[in-house]
């Protein structure tokens, strides 16, 4: 493919590895030729390096297979615990690969793990996530008024700012590409 379709989420082949896009900036400087800076995370190491390519470069595009699975739980040795639901095999996921993406997966809840060349290295995360607040601050009386943020607790045990309005029980709305509170949902 182009370097120019390379977008935020995409996985590529580079170096002989697979590669996410975690950061993709297009520049056209000047009177010289464009290129695409890509910030990238090695899926096989997490870690991370930056790289250019020119707008007509052809990158390496990976074959991504995804497919439905349950999350079970966190082991302390290997990480969390996912069942396929179809074939019901049992795999875990690396934390340093998967990132922040449990801060949006509930336990039991159904989830899409990407896998390339037969090995899993990471989730499929909807766009939002609907998550209960399970401890926040209560809010005080005239901070109301202005656009006041407050920590809260979710029941993942993430924490994010919600408005001062949000009480305990409230279910929210968390944006998971930015971690940042959406809106409340009304049940």
């Amino acid at each position: 493919m182009d370097a120019t379709n390379i977008r935020r989420g995409s996985f590529i082949k580079h170096k002989g590895d697979l590669w996410q896009a975690v950061e993709v900036t297009h520049r056209t400087p000047g009177n010289k030729r464009g290129f695409v800076q890509v910030k990238m995370r090695n899926m096989r190491t997490g870690g991370h390096i930056t790289e250019r390519f020119a707008s007509n470069e052809d990158v390496e595009g990976a074959w991504l297979d995804t497919r439905k699975a349950q999350y079970l739980y966190d082991d302390a040795q290997t990480g969390p615990v996912f069942m396929d639901l179809e074939s019901y095999e049992q795999y875990s996921l690396d934390r340093e690969i998967l990132g922040e993406a449990m801060h949006y997966v509930k336990e039991n809840e159904e989830v899409e793990v990407t896998f390339h060349d037969g090995s899993a290295i990471g989730l499929a995360l909807p766009a939002k996530v609907e998550l209960i607040v399970k401890e926040t601050e209560p809010a005080v009386k005239g901070d109301t008024v202005n656009n006041v943020m407050k920590p809260a607790t979710l029941e993942t045990g993430v924490v994010v700012k919600v408005p001062a309005h949000i009480r305990e029980g409230d279910k929210v709305r968390i944006s998971t590409s930015t971690g940042e509170f959406q809106e409340r949902v009304n049940d």
